[in-house]
């Protein structure tokens, strides 16, 4: 009995030693959100994921603790730690799934992977399209369009709608870009494939037109002469000023 009072004493003791050091002992949910919500919009990621968590392991209810769950998911998206930003997002989705704010969670979700696709799809990178893997793209338009399905009157709809243009577009491309990959190296039932893959999947792109004109000419070099004309049917009719259609008709004797 004695060592219990002695180890609960020591338990106290240590516990208040804590405190002491902790700069943030005592301050209310208000405090903790006010001073979070400072560093996080004076650049001080760290500082303000610190404040957020602590606000939540404290006070887990109410307005201050719902709100730290969101702005903690920016906070790790400024801190460029995407995967985090993401579970918390996430994670708000989850538990507050009609909050007023849960709009905000879907756009953060979907903006954290876009930028991500610019890493995959941006102009300044020197590797090969073939070896970049579109999943971030993918990940970004299905976080958006679920934004724009579940609340088509958000504030951050408009701009979603945007982003998710130039994500069909991008990854139209790379499916083109493959499959140009595959005629490059005479794999030409492959790049037929990938090409009509493009073409259902990502019907208004402006890759289509290459699409077309990649099937035409894989079609004519395996000998299946009804599929290129039909692609190049598909290609008069969409395209008739195209100078892609006109090359690939002298090339193939036509």
């Amino acid at each position: 009995m004695k060592r219990s009072v002695a180890l609960f004493a020591l338990l106290l003791a240590a516990c208040s030693s804590l405190d002491k050091n902790d700069p943030t002992a005592g301050w209310s949910a208000a405090k903790l959100y006010q001073e979070a919500k400072e560093s996080l919009d004076s650049g001080q990621y760290d500082l303000a994921i610190k404040h957020y968590e602590t606000l939540e392991a404290r006070f887990p209810y109410g307005r201050y603790s719902q709100q730290a769950q969101l702005e903690i998911a920016y906070a790790y998206y400024k801190q460029n730690e995407p995967a985090s930003a993401v579970a918390a997002a996430e994670r708000f989705i989850k538990l507050h799934p009609n909050h007023p704010s849960v709009d905000y969670a879907y756009y953060l979700k979907g903006l954290v992977y876009f930028n991500e696709d610019l890493g995959v799809f941006g102009k300044v990178s020197r590797q090969d399209r073939t070896e970049r893997d579109p999943k971030s793209a993918r990940e970004s338009f299905d976080a958006f369009k679920d934004l724009v399905q579940r609340h088509p009157e958000s504030r951050y709809t408009p701009d979603a709608l945007a982003r998710m243009k130039y994500l069909v577009n991008a990854l139209a491309y790379h499916e083109v870009h493959v499959a140009r990959y595959y005629m490059k190296r005479g794999a030409y039932v492959a790049a037929a494939n990938r090409a009509q893959y493009a073409l259902k999947n990502y019907p208004q792109a402006p890759a289509r037109e290459e699409a077309l004109l990649i099937m035409a000419r894989a079609y004519d070099v395996l000998g299946m002469p009804e599929l290129r004309d039909d692609a190049e049917r598909v290609l008069r009719r969409n395209f008739p000023d195209s100078a892609h259609l006109k090359s690939t008709l002298s090339r193939l004797g036509r």
